[in-house]
């Protein structure tokens, strides 16, 4: 990206748009060089700037076409972004153009809090999927789950919708009505009504000794005091001289790649490889994350971690790093296999505006892409929607004694989490043959 921004500020982007102007409409001029760097059978090849002018030329002439033919008169402002939001949505689901609207609530995102409807979401051929609920949440609450896909928000439907044009429609304010139309992964269709609330979302929950010498927490997402939270989570349990670990990474839709580098750094050793991003070619990293400084190190303590399909992104990094490292054993489902890069670059001609670019992908320790792929556990434990609904329940029950609200009401008492208890048991076996 700082090639084409290079680029741009050459001038040659102004200059075959001056050529456009100059002669109209009707006519697709471009600069033409006075001596062609080679031939083929005779015939002036273009050099490779000179095809991006005559590019550059043709659709500056279908944008004054608009402007001049179009049936209801169009600021250019209005067609100049809505050029940009074409081409950036014949990229991929997660590239967008953020005028300033979207792109300030991109930012808040990062900071933990937001009104809505507590979802986080990937695009879908009919809509946009769930990727998991946030716990707590209106969504949460009335029982949608991960797998689920949104395909309508107040009767209109999200076919064809870019991601920032779904979260738009099921964002709002507190107390603000909405109802969205869900498709189940069986077919099942319903009209589920909800009120937005203010979402808040805490890193890491539920931190407690399980018993045996085995600890847990859970990290909700990696945001910006993920790594934080997560130090303090495991100060408090060497205070309880837990002797191994459950991490719980299940529905957890990612967050920031610092975060999750910075929670992994601190059960790896200092300097070892947690994840490359590689760009075009897939061979040469563009970047390599490492173990940095930090504090206390916990390097040695058996590890098991939760993941499942609404473990995505930071969480498929975390995972990943662990698995390659032999720091962890997976015990779960198969992660979400979403883990692109994107970077959000200000226009440097409008700073109130952004591009948010897929430029790479992640790659674990030991060369292996997760995106489209995803991470196997090494123990599968493949539970359905009904009895992960009721897990999930119990396990709020756990970290809120008495509370009364997201179903918990309605939990089956004995309930059970079933890839938890294999997590426990396979710290417990672990530690028979470590003895041994």
């Amino acid at each position: 990206m700082a090639g084409f921004f290079k680029v741009l500020k050459g001038g040659w982007l102004s200059a075959g748009v001056a050529a456009v102007l100059a002669v109209g409409v009707c006519g697709c001029a471009s600069p033409k060089a006075e001596a062609p760097d080679k031939t083929r059978a005779g015939v002036a090849v273009p050099t490779a700037e000179e095809a991006a002018f005559d590019e550059i030329a043709v659709l500056t002439e279908a944008m004054l076409l608009v402007r001049r033919y179009y049936v209801e008169e169009k600021p250019f402002k209005d067609v100049v972004y809505g050029a940009i939001q074409g081409m950036v949505g014949t990229l991929d689901p997660n590239s967008s153009f953020l005028p300033p609207q979207p792109l300030a609530q991109l930012e808040e995102d990062t900071r933990g809090s937001f009104g809505g409807i507590g979802i986080n979401v990937g695009v879908d051929n009919g809509g946009v999927r769930v990727i998991a609920p946030i716990e707590d949440s209106p969504a949460f609450k009335a029982g949608i789950h991960a797998g689920d896909t949104i395909t309508a928000v107040d009767g209109k439907k999200l076919a064809g919708a870019t991601m920032d044009e779904a979260v738009k429609a099921m964002r709002g304010e507190k107390g603000t009505p909405v109802k969205v139309t869900v498709e189940r992964p069986n077919g099942e269709k319903l009209d589920v009504a909800l009120v937005r609330d203010d979402i808040k979302i805490a890193s890491v929950k539920g931190v407690r000794p399980l018993g045996d010498g085995i600890g847990y927490l859970r990290i909700t997402q990696f945001n910006e005091p993920a790594a934080e939270n997560f130090a303090q989570a495991l100060a408090d349990l060497d205070k309880e001289k837990i002797s191994e670990l459950i991490i719980d990474l299940r529905d957890n839709p990612g967050g920031l790649l610092e975060s999750a580098v910075d929670v992994a750094g601190q059960v790896l050793p200092k300097g070892a490889e947690i994840v490359t991003v590689r760009g075009r070619d897939g061979v040469r990293p563009q970047q390599k994350f490492e173990a940095g400084p930090c504090g206390r190190r916990f390097t040695e303590i058996p590890i098991a971690l939760l993941v499942n399909g609404g473990s995505a992104s930071a969480s498929e990094v975390v995972a990943g790093a662990l698995k390659a490292h032999k720091r962890a054993v997976l015990v779960g489902e198969k992660t979400y296999g979403k883990a692109s890069v994107q970077n959000v670059i200000k226009l440097a001609l409008r700073p109130d505006c952004a591009l948010r670019l897929t430029t790479g992908y992640y790659y674990t320790p030991d060369g292996k892409m997760i995106h489209g792929t995803g991470i196997e556990p090494d123990v599968r434990v493949q539970v359905s929607k009904a009895e992960w609904r009721q897990a999930q329940m119990r396990r709020l029950y756990d970290e809120m004694p008495g509370a009364a609200l997201g179903g918990v009401k309605n939990m089956v008492p004995d309930a059970k989490d079933e890839q938890l208890e294999r997590a426990k048991q396979v710290l417990k076996g672990a530690r028979i043959l470590n003895k041994g």
